[in-house]
């Protein structure tokens, strides 16, 4: 059985980061092993929540799997809150990384054209250097920005126009020469119109070109998506699967989950009832 180290925060609620990954990963056939940064009773968007920041024993996890003689078919970071995080998981790698293991990273930084709360240009800078390793990365549109040091706001002028899709490939082929590796972008949350209605996409980039997929847009944006969709993304590209047929997987997954949700009114924070969707993953 493969084995995938998911390094993110865990939340009691929420439905995102290891919460999403752990059941992901697991139905997919491969061993989940959580390597927490945190622990929160509920995901940062709640208005009270209590945060336990785990960056000090993050080395411990590092440590012990190291004298178990420990291995990993794959990793996987996501969410990671502040520079002696990204210390650590560049560490993380060092150890635990050869050529043949497969390094997922999911770049958050912002949204909108802005960072996140508390984040900085350093951070930014720290985060460059954690995903030109990996053979796969996530980002948003505002993340794909910073990471390419482009004008987001620029590139989104030409959202109704015909050469978005083409515009946005081009952002990313820049980041690809950055990378040290041969390395696939997956831009994710893409909104374009269509005839008057948004859709949302996701765009495969990489040295042969991009491939770009998009389905209906609810207009509403529940926790842990992302996470969710990184995941499918993971495992199946750890299965052999192509980056495109990996990106289908995961719409496929989360498209009627997410109908579901805006059809019932959950609360965005509380994310979709992604559970009773899993059996979509054996397909």
């Amino acid at each position: 059985m493969k084995r995938v180290a998911l390094i993110n925060d865990l939340s009691g609620f929420g439905k995102c980061s290891l919460t999403a990954a752990i059941p992901v990963i697991s139905v997919m056939g491969m061993q989940a092993c959580p390597f927490p940064t945190a622990i929160l009773t509920a995901q940062t968007g709640f208005d009270n929540y209590y945060c336990d920041d785990y960056t000090s024993k993050m080395q411990i996890f590092t440590d012990y799997w190291k004298e178990m003689q420990i291995s990993f078919d794959g990793i996987y970071s996501g969410y990671l809150a502040g520079h002696r995080q990204i210390e650590k998981v560049l560490n993380f790698l060092k150890v635990f990384r050869t050529e043949d293991v497969f390094f997922l990273a999911d770049p958050v930084l912002g949204d909108q054209g802005e960072l996140f709360k508390n984040f900085d240009h350093q951070l930014v800078e720290e985060m460059k250097q954690l995903t030109e390793q990996a053979d796969v990365i996530t980002p948003n549109l505002t993340e794909l920005c910073l990471l390419a040091d482009m004008d987001y706001f620029e590139l989104l002028k030409y959202k109704d126009s015909g050469d978005y899709v083409e515009k946005i490939y081009q952002a990313g082929s820049l980041l690809l020469k950055k990378a040290k590796r041969n390395q696939t972008i997956i831009v994710t949350g893409i909104l374009t119109n269509k005839g008057h209605k948004e859709r949302i996409g996701n765009m495969v980039i990489d040295s042969d070109g991009y491939y770009y997929r998009d389905m209906h847009y609810t207009g509403k944006s529940f926790s842990g998506t992302g996470d969710l969709f990184a995941s499918v993304v993971c495992a199946a590209m750890l299965k052999g699967m192509s980056a495109a047929k990996a990106v289908d997987k995961a719409i496929y997954f989360l498209q009627e989950a997410i109908d579901e949700a805006t059809r019932e009114n959950i609360p965005t924070v509380h994310g979709v009832y992604f559970e009773k969707y899993l059996h979509r993953l054996w397909e």
